[in-house]
């Protein structure tokens, strides 16, 4: 057998650990996750009435263009229908990017410490990767500018990023976008956007793909929708990107459940403001406790906090899984920090506790 030769060394992407497989390997009752980024709110009733309501017509073929769930998500946006595109998650939507417009030869450019799948589908397309390191966790974007070739096809900004959780400013963006060739697509993922609670902060990304061709902005019903489990994202751009992405989309990519609990999710949006609200809570408490131990963290607009623990994110890795909390650890650029989902305050405080024991065991503190 012969694989594409860009892939034979390329890492298998490792979400977190699942809490069954943790119970099972350490002999634990009680497991928390916050390893994932997963709403520990769960989703909206309404949300929930459509999967069961739906149940009903599982042996039908799904409607391949998502036909009345992209109304809806226009309507939400203020755009055109045919400025949309649905995938199984936003990660399907960065499939499609990089299987549409990246082949051998291509640049794409990104950060240096950002979501892996930009990396991991541009690799597969055989496209050249190039790096920019974040400033203090935050996108470079004068640096990225510069790594702009002739041979650039794709830039993408992750806003908030993921793992740092930090945000580019709206004119920062904005100026970064004008600057950029009109032949190099701006991918601005924005999956943790409706966690952000400084308006004045808030990208006008919606306002950026009405102005610029080349720029698509991408969600998920994953994260604050609390719909992870049903695989569902968009992308939203001028309307000659997507129908280039589109003829690379696969049929029945996304499925009636998911279609009909994206609908009733997105109308929902007093559930999205609860978990707003309860989120923004739970980061003052982890912010709090963080001061408290004297540990530096990055300022965090998504439902995660990245924090530096002071010892090898591992060490702090292992032993938090041994007190029964599921994190993210060993980061490239931050050897000591890990990731954190905010829970709900039982499972923040629950993590804290376990991370001070971690912490009083390994002698960073007194």
């Amino acid at each position: 057998m012969q694989p594409k030769q860009s892939i034979v060394s390329l890492p298998v992407y490792q979400p977190g650990k699942p809490i069954e497989e943790v119970k099972r390997e350490l002999g634990l009752k009680e497991v928390i996750k916050l390893a994932s980024n997963e709403n520990p709110f769960g989703s909206s009733e309404q949300a929930k009435a459509a999967v069961l309501k739906e149940m009903e017509n599982i042996s039908i073929y799904p409607d391949s263009f998502s036909t009345e769930l992209t109304a809806e998500v226009a309507k939400f946006l203020g755009v055109e229908r045919d400025q949309i595109i649905f995938g199984a998650g936003s990660d399907e939507v960065i499939l499609m990017l990089a299987r549409a417009f990246l082949v051998p030869g291509d640049e794409t450019v990104m950060a240096d410490e950002t979501f892996s799948q930009y990396r991991h589908n541009a690799v597969i397309e055989g496209a050249t990767i190039v790096e920019v390191p974040l400033k203090n966790g935050v996108h470079d974007l004068p640096a990225m500018l510069n790594k702009i070739t002739d041979l650039t096809k794709i830039v993408w900004v992750c806003n908030p990023n993921n793992p740092t959780g930090t945000i580019v400013g709206r004119e920062e963006l904005k100026s970064f976008i004008s600057q950029v060739p009109s032949h190099v697509i701006v991918v601005l993922d924005e999956a943790y956007i409706e966690y952000i609670t400084d308006e004045s902060a808030l990208p006008d990304s919606v306002a950026l793909i009405g102005e610029y061709k080349n720029v698509i902005l991408l969600r998920t019903f994953s994260k604050i929708h609390g719909l992870a489990s049903l695989r569902i994202g968009y992308g939203a751009a001028h309307v000659d990107l997507i129908r280039m992405v589109n003829q690379v989309r696969e049929p029945f990519n996304t499925t009636r459940i998911a279609q009909a609990a994206a609908i009733a999710s997105l109308a929902d949006q007093d559930f999205v403001k609860s978990c707003r609200e309860r989120n923004a809570e739970g980061k003052a408490y982890m912010y709090k406790q963080f001061d408290r131990l004297g540990l530096p963290y990055f300022e965090a607009h998504g439902n995660f906090v990245m924090v530096d623990v002071k010892m090898p994110s591992g060490q702090a890795f292992d032993g938090l899984l041994r007190r029964g909390i599921i994190s993210r650890a060993r980061w490239k650029h931050y050897p000591n920090h890990i990731r954190i989902t905010i829970g709900s305050q039982d499972q923040n405080e629950a993590f804290i506790a376990a991370l001070e024991s971690v912490l009083t065991e390994a002698a960073v503190l007194g």
